[in-house]
């Protein structure tokens, strides 16, 4: 009885700990969305004295008034969208029949194919020699520029190649080439149906790399019409900085931070809002496969 006593008031004791860490961290993660979400409407005043700490104060909506009124704003939103959609998809084509492939015990030389792709994983080009590839090619200041250069990610494949080694039946697969399936009809009717969650998982995760990318326009782009979203975010951003030094701006962004001063910092937390706001609503209907796909090839593998 004594030792139930004991393992009883164990528990709580641990349970107790459990809740206090998980409180202090949700407090860790909701405090900057809190605040950006507060700042973004409430008085440019209150804002840039630090008056206003967590709920919102005086709201006022003029600063996202300003953002949508803003064509750079909407032009990187249209961007940022064909960036996401169209390098997804080119994402997808690669890794997915690339990690399918490896998978195959009866693909001959996929142990060395393997090595070569984990090496890239380590040892790359560099900076300088992939821009010199990029320019050769014709890509600077393209679409292209934005969706080849990175068209597959090692560690994707790696994750794909897990699954489909681990998830996908062999006696499924056995039982269609006995039937006169081809590759590809087994590859297209049978492996892709039952590969949901793990296309739906690299579609994530290139899909939030796309949409948070910036460096690859920052290097290849300087066509102000094929600016990203976040690329402009960034320039509002580094302009407000620079606004407060007095320093000559100009371009559609200079023209949003000088439209009010006074609103130049909820600006740039409405901004932040507006670029984040997509993965977020989409991000739920893609939980339960990003969670069942990732844990099947951690289990499993």
């Amino acid at each position: 009885m004594d030792s139930n006593l004991y393992e009883a008031k164990a528990d709580k004791v641990f349970k107790f700990f459990v809740y206090l860490c998980l409180t202090i961290a949700l407090i860790v993660v909701l405090y900057p969305l809190i605040y950006i979400i507060s700042a973004s409407i409430s008085n440019p005043t209150y804002v840039n004295s630090g008056k206003m700490w967590l709920l919102p104060k005086d709201i006022t909506f003029e600063g996202y008034r300003l953002i949508f009124g803003n064509d750079s704003i909407w032009r990187g939103y249209l961007m940022t969208v064909v960036y996401t959609g169209l390098g997804t998809l080119i994402n997808l084509l690669v890794t997915i029949p690339a990690a399918y492939a490896l998978s195959r015990k009866d693909f001959y030389g996929r142990g060395l194919f393997t090595a070569l792709f984990v090496l890239t994983m380590f040892f790359t080009g560099g900076l300088i020699p992939t821009y010199l590839v990029v320019r050769d090619l014709g890509l600077i200041d393209t679409i292209w520029a934005m969706v080849l250069p990175n068209a597959a990610a090692v560690w994707n494949i790696v994750i794909a190649r897990v699954f489909f080694q681990s998830t996908i039946p062999k006696g499924l697969e056995e039982a269609a080439t006995i039937d006169g399936a081809s590759n590809f009809k087994l590859f297209f009717k049978i492996i892709l149906p039952l590969s949901a969650p793990i296309i739906a998982v690299m579609a994530l995760f290139y899909g939030v790399g796309h949409w948070n990318g910036y460096f690859n326009a920052l290097i290849y782009i300087s066509d102000r019409d094929l600016f990203p979203l976040q690329l402009v975010l960034r320039e509002i951003l580094v302009l407000q900085d620079m606004s407060s030094n007095n320093t000559t701006m100009t371009g559609e962004a200079a023209q949003l931070i000088h439209s009010n001063q006074q609103l130049a910092a909820i600006i740039k937390y409405g901004v932040m809002i507006v670029s984040s706001l997509p993965v977020i609503i989409v991000y739920p209907f893609l939980q339960k496969y990003f969670v069942k796909g990732v844990m099947i090839g951690s289990l499993k593998g």
